[in-house]
């Protein structure tokens, strides 16, 4: 499956952004998706994921009560929305495709190119 991650970019601490992930080649409603993250000089953190059918979204703490992750399984896309953001947020952010329910990059089997958020203070 091919992923591309758009809708970063700069925004106010305090402020929201939407990231997209549009899904293309094979059936996009049989993977878990996720959301990953990563600022410079740092690994690639996990952020957001959502099961197959919607019923299971699971986060990392530091971003828990201010990110929802959604999909649109008719249309082959994910989403993060992103409120409330922080100067610490700021990194790439990217989608991934995964066979299992995992929060480890190495279980995801698939990686759009990502798409950066900055958040100035």
């Amino acid at each position: 499956v091919q992923l591309q991650a758009s809708g970063g970019g700069l925004v106010q601490a305090g402020g929201s952004l939407r990231l997209s992930c549009a899904a293309s080649g094979r059936t996009f409603s049989r993977y878990i998706m996720g959301w990953f993250r990563q600022a410079p000089g740092k690994e690639r953190e996990f952020v957001a994921g959502i099961s197959r059918s919607t019923d299971n979204t699971f986060y990392a703490d530091s971003v828990k009560g201010r990110f929802t992750i959604l999909r649109d399984n008719a249309k082959d896309l994910v989403f993060l929305q992103m409120n409330s953001l922080q100067p610490e947020d700021t990194a790439v952010y990217y989608c991934a495709a995964s066979k299992i329910i995992s929060r480890m990059p190495n279980d995801y089997d698939y990686w759009g190119r990502g798409t950066q958020v900055t958040v100035s203070s």
